[in-house]
């Protein structure tokens, strides 16, 4: 048991927020915020100029890559511009929007501890 067990998952959040401040320059709003940025960082082209459809895909794209972590996605191709596709390998498992909220949230977490 790490002493990270022991902070609850907002205060892990919040950490988390602080870090992606100083590193990026600006606080991410929300969860699509965070997941946005795993997108850009997934897709490897650094930050351009995205469409409404296109930022729609690059938050997908961060969905899909934190929870692959699980094993719920898995990375199938990239396409010939680049993207990543992936399919999902397991089911999701049935919750309320607020439990789905915080599944993310854990997932993203696991994201960032496995990059730094």
């Amino acid at each position: 048991m790490t002493a990270e067990d022991n902070i609850s998952l907002e205060d892990q959040w919040e950490g988390l927020l602080q870090k992606i401040e100083k590193i990026v320059g600006k606080r991410p709003a929300d969860l699509n915020g965070v997941l946005f940025l795993i997108g850009v960082q997934e897709l490897g082209k650094g930050a351009l100029n995205f469409t409404k459809e296109q930022k729609q895909d690059l938050m997908h794209i961060g969905v899909c890559e934190v929870m692959s972590i699980s094993g719920y996605y898995i990375l199938t191709r990239r396409d010939e511009d680049g993207w990543p596709h992936y399919e999902q390998s397991g089911k999701l498992p049935f919750t309320d929007l607020l439990g789905q909220e915080q599944l993310l949230k854990m997932h993203v977490i696991e994201y960032f501890k496995r990059v730094e």
